[in-house]
This record gives structure tokens, C-alpha cells and sequence, in this order.
């Protein structure tokens, strides 16, 4: 009996070597090499068959001319959010990866996407590799009535997978969940490096060469990524992430890699018993619960691919009992809370070295934009001085480390979100005043700063 070989893949990249080695030759990644048995070589008469003049028959270049740019259909899934974050709809052929935390809710929207396209006529098959088809049912109950044209399959072997597929033409099918996936001719466990990319090879396949819009699910790991090699988000065409607190009520989609719209658009869901609802403001929602009069709270509005959002940042400042004080950031960099404090220490004259401090984006939202700077430093400085700020004021704007307000994009979206949920005073830089004054209109008056001291005064 011959001994099988084996190889090492890297999870990131994908980089194959013969032996075991704590960093990866391809992108210089740490600990991501993994164990995997070797794929068998072709055989020679199938290599000998695609050369000369069949390898150049089956391969033509095209010209750019050549290549039809008409309007890609897209199929609506009747449900905006969504829809927003796949960027206008489904696209035929595309191949989708979602991913999430356990018990988040992945299963339970691919289901509802299965009921609403099932009632627009579209064949759908849902094939679950974790479920028995009574499961399926009891959750299926609980969210409504399925059409006809909705069919259910509990099957983990690819191949008997892929020659349904063949045999029925779907024009949509689900994948619950590709760790659970595997081919025979793969010796290795499901849910392996190797089992998971030969299986999206798979599926990769028949999306293109059957036109069928395939979803994936996916579990993630302990730091978030999706389970297995990273060169599976590169193999599909969109990636959506499931995020949220699985105890809370409210989900948020995001979008990460989309090869047919925007990858910086979210959705915003509500868990309820009948399943997913849309959360048509998010913005309200954010602001829900909100104390009044209390210091340390100030509202600002980020932008989320194409939508305003406005936030509630907290911040809590207090005497610190140890040499050494404390500094916690939630929802927003840690690295950024500390640039700001000193900042403030240094251009505002606030003394900030001895006292412990929390920030805090209300709402599970996590935000890497530096348009929440200014709103950090009022917050900051609020609860510094127990000074509670107007509760119809919001402020954004980015600090840079002299002090100054510089400009962030979309200052006019921003000024037209605070307006419209009834906010009267806008603090932003002054750069932007003259462009978001038409959006402000009447009802809103537009405070420009240059610096935080400015901004600080104004408070």
C-alpha cells in the first residue's frame, strides 16, 4: 500500500510547502500553516489531451470590444436591507458567502430569502447538512407560508449535491453550512482546509455553469473570520457578515467584499419571533434609551457606505485610585480614545493624565470612521467638567493632533440625517459649513469650529 503524502496550506494565503514551518513563505503569516493530504496527480492521457492545438481551441483571448457591457439583471429578495448591502439585488451566477456567530440568525434569513423568492415563482433548493428536514420545518412554521417552488434537502455529500443541482435547475440554492460539505475523493475530514476549498470549488462551478445564484453559510472563528482558508471570501464573489450580540434583538449585515456593488453598505434586522424584521431607521433605534440631561453623552452621525447613521458616544471620566489609569474604548479604536485624550491634555488644557476613562458607542455598532472624533472629545470633556450638552446638538468632525477640525465627506448627507430626526445645532468643522448649509435649511443652525478649543466653547 502506497503511503499517502501530505502537505502543509497556508489559511491565509493559500501557499503550499512540503513541510511544516512556523511562518508562512507567501505572506509572512504567523502559525496559519495546517496539515492536508496531497492531491493526486492527473493522469498523463488527460494531460497529454489539452495540449497543442486543443489547449489553444479552448482558450481565446477576447477582445475588449469584443466584451458586452449591457445592465446586469438583478433579482430583489423583498428585502430592502438586504437588497442594500448585495447592492441592488441577486445577481444570476454569483456565488455568496455569509457568515456569523452561532445562533445569530444566518439560517433563519437565508430561509426568509428562500420564502420570498419561492413566491415570486424562482425554484429554489435549500440544502441543509446540519438539520434534519424537520427542524427545518418547526422554523420554516414560525416565519410563513413557503410555496411549491421552495424544495428541502438534508445531504453532506457534494456529489450527490451537485447532480440534484443538475437535475433540477435551480435558479437559487443555499448551502447550510460548507464545513459540513465534502467529496469523497478528498481524503480528509469535513470541514478541513482541503474539504472546504475543493467543496466551494465546487459549488463555484456549478454557479457559473449552470447560472444558479448560490448562498454559503459559514461559521467563524473566536477572532470573527470565517472557519477554514481565507482564500475562500477570494473564490466567491460577495462576502456578508452576520454581526451583533446573539442575546440582544438587533443584527446588523455587513457587507465586506462584493464583486457587483458597494462593501461598505450594512442592514440593520430585529430578531422577533416570526423571524428577521427590517429596521427601516437605524438611526432611531441608535438613539433609543437615551438619558436626558446627563453629562458625558453627545450624538454624532457617521456615514455607512451610502446611509447616515446617527450615534450616541458615552463617555465617562472619573479619578483614577491606581498610579496607572485606566482606558477602555468600545466601539470605536482604543488607540484613537488615547490620541484624543492627549490631545485635549495638550491643546485644550484639560488634565486628563491622572483620571480613568471609558468611551462607549452606544448600540452594538463598531466604527473606525474619524468623523466620531470631535463627538469623543465633547464627550470626553463633558464628563471631565460635569457639563451636560444640548440634547438637540450633534457633532462630527475629524481632530488632528495640532488640534485642528478637518473636513470629513458627506458633511451635507450627515447635516440632512440630523434634521430630519429633529436635531436644531450642528457642530462641524468649518470647512464644511458652506457645503451643508442648503441641508440645513431653516431649522438648523450650522456652529463651524477650527480647533477643539473652539468646539469646547461652544459647549
Amino acid at each position: 500500500m502506497a503511503k499517502q503524502t501530505t502537505i502543509f496550506y497556508c489559511k491565509e494565503c493559500g501557499t503550499e510547502v512540503s513541510k511544516w514551518q512556523g511562518q508562512c513563505p507567501g505572506c509572512h503569516a504567523w502559525n496559519t500553516l495546517v496539515e492536508a493530504p496531497a492531491q493526486p496527480a492527473a493522469a498523463p492521457g488527460r494531460t497529454a489531451a489539452r495540449t497543442g492545438r486543443a489547449a489553444v481551441q479552448a482558450a481565446r483571448p477576447s477582445l475588449l470590444s469584443e466584451i458586452e457591457t449591457e445592465q446586469q439583471v438583478r433579482y430583489s429578495t423583498h428585502m430592502k436591507e438586504l437588497d442594500r448591502v448585495l447592492g441592488g439585488g441577486l445577481v444570476p451566477g454569483s456565488l455568496l458567502l455569509v457568515g456569523g456567530d452561532p445562533g445569530i440568525g444566518k439560517s433563519t434569513l437565508l430561509l426568509q430569502v428562500c420564502r420570498e423568492l419561492g413566491q415570486d415563482g424562482h425554484e429554489v433548493l435549500y440544502i441543509s447538512g446540519e438539520e434534519s428536514l424537520r427542524q427545518i420545518r418547526l422554523r420554516a412554521d414560525r416565519i410563513g407560508a413557503f410555496s411549491d417552488h421552495v424544495r428541502f434537502l438534508c445531504e453532506t455529500d457534494l456529489d450527490r449535491i451537485a447532480g440534484v443541482m443538475e437535475e433540477q435547475k435551480p435558479d437559487f440554492a443555499v448551502i447550510d453550512s460548507i464545513q459540513t460539505m465534502y467529496r469523497e475523493d478528498v481524503a480528509a475530514a469535513p470541514g478541513s482546509v482541503s474539504q472546504v476549498r475543493e467543496s466551494t470549488q465546487v459549488l463555484l462551478q456549478l454557479a457559473k455553469g449552470l447560472g444558479v445564484t448560490i448562498f454559503i453559510v459559514g461559521h467563524v472563528t473566536k477572532e470573527g473570520a470565517v472557519a477554514g482558508p481565507r482564500m475562500l471570501e477570494h473564490m466567491v464573489d460577495a462576502v456578508l457578515y452576520f454581526e451583533g450580540d446573539s442575546q440582544a434583538s438587533y443584527r446588523i449585515l455587513r457587507g465586506v467584499k462584493n464583486r457587483f456593488g458597494s462593501t461598505n453598505e450594512i442592514g440593520v434586522f430585529e430578531m422577533r419571533e416570526t423571524g428577521l424584521a427590517e429596521v427601516a431607521n437605524p438611526s432611531e433605534y441608535m438613539l433609543s434609551g437615551r438619558p436626558q440631561g446627563s453629562s458625558g453623552s453627545v450624538v454624532a452621525c457617521a456615514i455607512e457606505g451610502t446611509r447616515p447613521l446617527l450615534l450616541e458616544v458615552q463617555a465617562l471620566v472619573c479619578r483614577s485610585n491606581f498610579g496607572m489609569p485606566r482606558r477602555t474604548a468600545a466601539g470605536t479604536d482604543y488607540n484613537r480614545v488615547n490620541l484624543l485624550m492627549a490631545v485635549l491634555e495638550k491643546r485644550a488644557g484639560l488634565r486628563l493624565s491622572e483620571l480613568d476613562a471609558y468611551v462607549n458607542v452606544a448600540g452594538g455598532m463598531r466604527i473606525s470612521e474619524p468623523a466620531l472624533d470631535l463627538a469623543i472629545c465633547l464627550a470626553i470633556a463633558s464628563s471631565a467638567k460635569d457639563a451636560a450638552i444640548d440634547e438637540k446638538t450633534i457633532a462630527f468632525g475629524e481632530v488632528g493632533l495640532s488640534g485642528e477640525v478637518r473636513a470629513v465627506s458627506q458633511a451635507a448627507q450627515r447635516v440632512a440625517e440630523a434634521r430630519k430626526l429633529g436635531f436644531t445645532r450642528v457642530i462641524l468643522p468649518q470647512v464644511s459649513v458652506k457645503g451643508a448649509r442648503a441641508a440645513a435649511g431653516d431649522g438648523v443652525e450650522l456652529v463651524g469650529v477650527k480647533n477643539v478649543r473652539e468646539a469646547l466653547a461652544v459647549m
